[in-house]
């Protein structure tokens, strides 16, 4: 069976990718972790791995207030 998955630039709205991209060098700071525009081949795995995963973690917890404050949880 063919993946969906097309690869990590694809943006399933891409009006998005701008917002996106802000929100990812604004966890970046917030952790610490020196993201700059461009080429980023200088930082580890971990180092790009845990802006992701904050990123999630900050998108799961909006969801779960806006849930909350819509009565849906």
């Amino acid at each position: 069976m063919a993946s969906n998955n097309s690869g990590s630039k694809r943006t399933q709205v891409p009006e998005a990718r701008e917002a996106l991209d802000r929100f990812k060098m604004e966890v970046a700071s917030e952790i610490g972790v020196p993201l700059k525009q461009g080429y980023n081949g200088d930082l580890t795995s971990a180092q790009t791995g845990s802006i992701g995963g904050e990123m999630v973690r900050q998108m799961i917890k909006k969801q779960e207030e806006q849930m909350k404050s819509s009565g849906t949880i």
